[in-house]
């Protein structure tokens, strides 16, 4: 009798214990160690030539192995589909932490490798005859004297304003962008054809023929812009694939993910947080974070140190930077969960690693970000921890503390790995469907 009554209270515990663990929320990640070694393969490609840097961003400062030979994607023409979808890949190989994909521009199409961005608006490649500075790239750079539909946009056009252009001696539109890493670019704006797909381009399109290109760019061809300003790719592509667009940066080097332009079926498990506007930087998408759960542990601090100087959502950032009170906290908890590895020495930026040597799996405590609004957005495995060097097994937690000379937070690229990031920039609200690739 009392072992069959010391029986069913084990059993009665463990149905409570599964029934609390199926209630609360995720409190641990883990990947196995060959998983964590197919993550930092490349698709095809040689390995880097040269070491990547994680602390730079492509903001713009607001004004006062190759990849497919075949043009550009696999998508359904616009005729067929109210959205275009193109794959992403790592931009790792290209010596570069942004993501990356393959577009056309001109008559005939050539195919180039850009890193695209919503903290930009205008789009741009290289270009010949690299008056100012070229740097080394991937694909030939692009001649406009090759191309059938090439022609440079006159001053007095609109899409000179939107660009806050200048004159040359030529009534030639100049841009010239200056982004949050010191990196700039500038030439001629001009007019072109973009292909997106084999069977869908966008003609006309506005973008910066860049013959004076400084900074670190990787060997990439150039950038597309993904802002809220007139001359990013969603805003001139409206007309015909509507005001929506979204992405899935790929949790892996070796898989691929998606850019969508234009509006597809939404997933079920969809989580919407509003969209934020900021005169002073129209060009940004803002969400309105106000805590952060490591664990099922939420850090402690008001919600204020979120809010006050608000948090932008950016594909063209690598790292997430957070008020350092809130970081502090976050590594301190970090830290406490961690003391069965190794430490590491400090990365760059990164101060809180570990060397994984020798385990055969790795766990870590999940992340979540919460809005004002309820929407609770959880990160992947790896958009909480990053492995720097793809020749160890040193991971580093994947956040930093806000510079001060940084006006807000930013959740860069990394903790948006594996999440499809939806912009419904008609409805503002930005929705995150977590494990789409």
């Amino acid at each position: 009798m009392a072992s069959s009554h010391g029986s069913l209270v084990r059993l009665l515990v463990l149905c409570l214990l599964c029934g609390a663990s199926l209630a609360a929320p995720r409190r641990y990640l883990s990947v196995s160690m060959d998983e964590l070694l197919s993550s930092k393969a490349h698709l095809d490609c040689p390995p880097l030539k040269k070491s990547v840097t994680t602390s730079g961003n492509k903001l713009t400062i607001p004004a006062s192995c190759g990849l497919p030979p075949k043009c550009c994607g696999a998508g359904e023409s616009i005729g067929q589909s109210p959205a275009v979808t193109i794959p992403d890949t790592s931009g790792a190989y290209l010596g570069t932490l942004e993501f990356v994909v393959t577009v056309g521009f001109g008559t005939p199409a050539r195919a180039y490798a850009v890193v695209f961005d919503t903290g930009s608006d205008v789009s741009w490649i290289q270009c010949q005859p690299c008056s100012g500075h070229c740097y080394k790239q991937h694909d030939p750079i692009f001649d406009p004297t090759k191309s059938a539909t090439y022609a440079a946009v006159p001053c007095r056009n609109q899409e000179c304003r939107a660009a806050n252009g200048s004159c040359d001696g030529n009534g030639t539109c100049i841009y010239d962008v200056e982004y949050g890493d010191r990196s700039s670019t500038s030439g001629v704006l001009s007019h072109e054809t973009l292909s997106l797909t084999s069977s869908s381009a966008l003609h006309g399109f506005v973008f910066g023929c860049g013959e004076k290109n400084l900074g670190s760019f990787g060997d990439v061809d150039g950038l597309i812009g993904l802002g809220r300003g007139k001359l990013s790719l969603p805003s001139q592509a409206a007309a015909k694939l509507g005001a929506t667009f979204s992405y899935c940066l790929p949790s892996h080097n070796g898989t691929q993910g998606y850019l969508t332009i234009g509006s597809t079926p939404v997933s079920d498990k969809v989580t919407y947080t509003a969209m934020v506007q900021k005169p002073d930087y129209p060009s940004f998408y803002f969400v309105e974070l106000v805590s952060i759960d490591i664990g099922g542990y939420v850090l402690p601090v008001p919600s204020t140190v979120f809010t006050s100087p608000g948090t932008l959502l950016d594909s063209g950032t690598i790292l997430t930077y957070l008020p350092e009170e809130a970081y502090a906290a976050l590594r301190d908890r970090f830290k406490f969960t961690m003391k069965q590895y190794k430490p590491a020495p400090a990365q760059d930026l990164l101060d809180t690693c570990y060397d994984f040597t020798g385990q055969r799996a790795i766990f870590i405590p999940a992340v979540s970000f919460k809005f004002s609004d309820g929407a609770v957005f959880d990160l992947d495995f790896f958009g909480i921890l990053i492995f720097p060097d793809d020749a160890t097994a040193i991971g580093c937690l994947a956040f930093a503390a806000r510079p001060q000379t940084m006006p807000f937070n930013i959740v860069g690229n990394t903790q948006q790995r594996s999440a499809e990031v939806i912009y419904d920039v008609a409805a503002e609200k930005i929705g995150f469907v977590p494990g789409s690739c």
